[in-house]
């Protein structure tokens, strides 16, 4: 009898073991819990960031571009773009807009918002954050036509001339308007006399001059020669080191960033820019120059 209950209590035994086990039938199979991932977790995402950059109205096509490759880098940051003449975007920084990043068409805007600055441009203003200035593209002016060039308009120096019936330039505190004034004035060609000829209409930014000679508004305009590329423009001449300055673009993170994340996203932006062979490639594609 003995032996029979200690049979019975055996089996029994047996079959609870067997009934805990078999909750999890593939449980020897399965990875164990505490590997790399703890249980529950989720791999970390970096923080979504804004980063706001004022860029001169002839990036406008080679950032977008170059924004959808970054998506692939940093996928986190969302860059908030705004077009305008360096003039335009340098008053709006002053009077207090939220800005990350700032891309000039010339120096001499950068200038005015950097305390480091040394030329005397400076308007006691201090919006640059130190040691992030860099010169970062070069760009050429030019003389684009309209298609077919109807007056038949070859090179700076028929602006003074009877070919000319009206030319578009920026205004004076475009960037681009200051170099074409530069150019006229080396030329010797009176831009007071081609006012009160009614030969000279302004665009507030070298995308409108661009848009006017596209769409055959006025006879000839001096822009950049990346605008040029991008409106599909005929270029008829170039202006030459000794006609006009240098065309830097310089770029700095500014101090009226959105916080210390944005700052340091816009920096990295900035870094990017100017090293990734991806984006040097748009740049120089439509004819800027790289500054290393």
């Amino acid at each position: 009898m003995k032996k029979f209950l200690s049979l019975v209590l055996s089996l029994t035994l047996l079959l609870a073991l067997a009934a805990c086990g078999g909750g999890n039938p593939g449980a020897a199979n399965t990875p164990a819990q505490n590997s790399e991932t703890p249980t529950g977790s989720t791999p970390t995402q970096e923080e979504p960031v804004d980063v706001v950059v004022f860029a001169a109205a002839s990036m406008e096509a080679t950032l977008t571009e170059i924004a959808d490759l970054y998506k692939e880098v940093a996928p986190n940051v969302n860059l908030i773009f705004t077009f305008d003449s360096s003039g335009t975007l340098k008053t709006q920084i002053e009077e207090g807009a939220v800005c990350d990043l700032f891309i000039s068409a010339a120096q001499k805007q950068m200038n005015q918002l950097d305390a480091a600055d040394t030329t005397g441009t400076n308007e006691g203003l201090d919006f640059v954050l130190s040691d992030s200035r860099i010169n970062f593209v070069e760009n050429k002016v030019v003389l684009a036509v309209p298609d077919e060039n109807p007056k038949g308009i070859a090179s700076f120096s028929d602006l003074s001339t009877d070919k000319l019936s009206l030319l578009c330039l920026g205004n004076d505190d475009v960037p681009v308007g200051a170099y074409s004034l530069q150019i006229l004035d080396t030329l010797g060609i009176d831009i007071t006399a081609l006012e009160d000829a009614g030969k000279v209409t302004y665009a507030s930014n070298v995308s409108e001059v661009a848009n006017q000679v596209k769409e055959g508004a006025v006879d000839c305009g001096i822009i950049y020669a990346t605008d040029a590329f991008t409106y599909e423009l005929n270029v008829v001449d170039e202006a030459t080191a000794e006609m006009c300055d240098q065309v830097i673009y310089p770029a700095a993170v500014m101090k009226c960033s959105t916080d210390e994340a944005s700052q340091a996203a816009a920096q990295a932006f900035l870094d990017y820019l100017h090293t990734d062979a991806d984006a040097i490639a748009v740049l120089e594609g439509v004819g800027f120059t790289v500054i290393q």
